[in-house]
């Protein structure tokens, strides 16, 4: 496979692959349990997590689940409902609600089976009491702009909410609750994926029947796989975080080093890592953590031509926009007029992209690990 842009998407894909709901979940699932079985959930793989439950599990099921605009799935039982997501709106709020109803009057021989994924947090979304959606509303969106870790945003969404940090699993009681969960949080801490609506805190989960189904080190490892039936070297760089440009510009000197010779793995190699940047936003441009990333990358990288690269979002949008996330190729930075520093100052990085044409467009997913960032060295000087 020489050609690198193909041979990048091809990871992607194998990576994406390997967290979905299909791969992943039959294993997990044990037989139906007996009594009334209620499936919820909300995430951007909820649904078709819900769709695997209605393959697997005889009927009667009933229940709701959650999910972004755009990110449904065909199930004949479970109800999928879609929200606002990473801002939470009205619809979330009222189907939030409903779930509570569903939950509400269940008996001890019950069992409420909670699906949650990525992105779990805005579209479960009940107000605490005396807070407005519209207060909650403005506060997230100033938390995302201020560049603050996920973990550091969802602290703040369970204080603000009556369904997150194990009160959904409250509301559940007498019924027994089984989470099943696809991470998308550096170190698969359960009580962080969704802001934990069943789950309080890592000690509790300890007791409760919780069962993390993909993380991105599974997404990482198939396309290490991938690679290597290439015969290209595989470098793990595993989960990280982290300002986006600084990591890239890291990044950026990892791959240039390796190229000369003088790196911790010989080329042809593929650096892999997942886990979660973040992105202060100064300027008035539009996109995500990842073509942030891939734009700092590709001005560190100067157009070396033997260095390509490709930073997506396992569930297929990268922030706010439409695509994935993009590619970083040798030519890149000269197919384009535009002056890429300046772009990289107003946090225009989705147009400097769609300029060049080196947006990666999937569309959802439906399922998400966070995202996948692969740096192909291919030879040295």
């Amino acid at each position: 496979m020489s050609d690198n842009r193909e041979f990048l998407r091809f990871l992607f894909d194998a990576a994406v692959v390997a967290a979905s709901p299909a791969a992943c979940m039959p294993l997990w699932l044990e037989e139906r349990p007996k009594g009334n079985v209620v499936v919820v959930g909300a995430g951007k793989a909820a649904a078709s997590m819900a769709a695997i439950v209605e393959q697997q599990w005889a009927a009667p099921l009933s229940g709701l689940v959650i999910v972004p605009y755009g990110h449904g799935a065909d199930c004949d039982q479970i109800e999928v409902v879609e929200a606002a997501h990473p801002v939470p709106d009205d619809s979330g709020v009222a189907a939030t609600r409903r779930i509570l109803e569903l939950v509400s009057d269940l008996g001890d021989e019950d069992t409420v089976l909670c699906l949650l994924s990525g992105g779990g947090s805005s579209l479960l979304c009940a107000p605490a009491e005396g807070i407005t959606l519209a207060e909650k509303q403005a506060e997230t969106q100033a938390l995302l702009k201020s560049g603050a870790a996920i973990h550091e945003i969802n602290a703040r969404r369970r204080e603000l909410s009556a369904v997150k940090g194990g009160k959904l699993a409250e509301a559940c009681e007498p019924a027994s609750v089984i989470t099943l969960i696809i991470s998308d949080v550096p170190g698969n801490d359960p009580s962080v994926v969704a802001s934990g609506p069943t789950i309080v805190d890592a000690v509790s989960a300890r007791d409760a029947d919780v069962r993390i189904l993909a993380t991105s080190d599974d997404a990482l490892q198939a396309a290490a796989l991938r690679a290597l039936e290439q015969d290209i070297n595989p470098y793990i760089l595993g989960d990280l975080a982290g300002d986006a440009r600084e990591l890239a510009e890291e990044h950026a000197e990892l791959a240039l080093d390796i190229a000369a010779g003088n790196g911790p793995v010989e080329p042809p190699c593929v650096i892999l890592s997942g886990g979660e940047t973040t992105v202060h936003v100064t300027g008035t441009g539009r996109g995500g953590r990842n073509s942030e990333y891939g734009l700092a990358l590709t001005v560190a990288l100067d157009g070396h031509p033997g260095i390509s690269a490709i930073a997506c979002d396992t569930d297929g949008i990268d922030g706010a926009g439409d695509n994935a996330g993009v590619f970083v190729l040798p030519d890149t930075l000269a197919r384009t007029a535009d002056d890429a520093r300046a772009m990289q100052a107003n946090n225009d990085s989705y147009a400097f992209f769609e300029r060049v044409g080196d947006l990666v467009m999937t569309g959802p997913t439906r399922t998400n690990v966070n995202d996948f960032r692969a740096i192909l060295v291919r030879s040295e000087g």
